[in-house]
């Protein structure tokens, strides 16, 4: 009796250490499998990571520190504390500049927006033909200096074609780069031409993840096109048009190129944009450590607004549940 009622327990714990072996193995194994992955992983992460260590963390901090000295690349720099951004504050050319790109952002963003959003619904409403989306993106396809060469050409005053449609309509030609009034417009129309397609796009595919079937069901409760935009589109495009729009709003701050081939800055500093000044008073007068000052500036300002929008525009929540 004794021998009988005490072999069950004995075979009991051999299973149960058998499973706990198994089990242990398996665990092992799995845990092996994610190193593998892990360092796969890390592989294909590297020349990522190194480019955002070498060219963006790297120069960042580097500007930072040079914001606290004065550097004109010829002689070692010499720490000066906050004399640049004191600087900064009592120069009226930065304010001027700051002035001139809010101008600038403004009829970009609200230009582009309203014009990409358009493009967008149409492609999605009227067609979703892949050459018709390939042609609204081919402006962006082009460099912003080439795309300002060219705008330069068709406006100038005298021998551009543009004005010389104007003229033979009876009306005066129109300076739109030499004139102070129609510089910055300019300047923002011929960035939207290009962008405009690349950001209808990006909202195309936004409207695309709206289910088909609530227009359907909005069709059906006899709902017209203009209520079914902005009770249906608008609010289930939200997350996407705000992120649209931190990305537009942070481009149209940098803006450079367009204006250093167009009107460099003139006429009289009317499109003399902050990054423009930044890179004359780097480049042009060799004063480094005051331009990483506004350099540091214009990161706050970007970083400031883009938090802001984030949160008022909500571009973490979607309302498609």
């Amino acid at each position: 009796m004794t021998i009988a009622s005490s072999s069950p327990p004995s075979r009991l714990p051999t299973g149960g250490a058998a499973e706990a072996r198994s089990s242990t193995g398996t665990r092992q194994g799995v845990s092996g499998e994610d190193r593998g992955d892990g360092r796969l992983a890390a592989l294909f992460i590297a020349p990522a990571l190194l480019g955002f260590l070498v060219f963006l963390l790297w120069p960042t901090l580097r500007g930072i520190y040079l914001s606290f000295t004065r550097f004109n690349l010829l002689t070692p720099a010499e720490w000066v504390g906050l004399d640049n951004y004191v600087r900064m504050v009592n120069d009226p050319i930065f304010w001027d500049s700051l002035w001139v790109t809010l101008e600038y952002v403004f009829i970009n963003i609200g230009v582009q927006t309203v014009a990409a959003l358009a493009i967008a619904v149409l492609l999605q409403r009227l067609t979703q033909s892949a050459m018709l989306r390939g042609i609204v993106l081919t402006p962006y396809l082009m460099s912003n200096v080439v795309a300002g060469l060219v705008w330069l050409w068709i406006l100038d005053t005298q021998l551009g074609i543009g004005n010389e449609i104007i003229s033979g309509l009876g009306v005066d030609r129109i300076p739109f780069l030499a004139d102070e009034t129609w510089a910055i417009p300019t300047i923002a129309l011929i960035n939207v031409w290009r962008h405009v397609g690349y950001t209808a796009l990006l909202l195309f595919a936004g409207l695309q993840a709206i289910p088909g079937d609530m227009y359907e069901a909005a069709r059906v409760d006899g709902a017209s096109e203009w209520r079914m935009f902005w009770r249906i589109t608008m609010p289930l495009l939200r997350p996407v048009l705000a992120v649209v729009l931190i990305m537009t709003v942070i481009g149209s701050f940098q803006v450079f190129d367009t204006v250093a081939v167009t009107t460099a800055g003139g006429p009289a500093n009317a499109t003399n944009v902050l990054q423009y000044y930044i890179y004359g008073s780097a480049f042009g007068r060799f004063q480094f450590g005051y331009a990483s000052a506004m350099s540091v500036a214009l990161l706050v300002v970007l970083s400031a607004i883009t938090v802001l929008q984030y949160r008022l525009t909500r571009a973490g929540r979607t309302d498609l549940g």
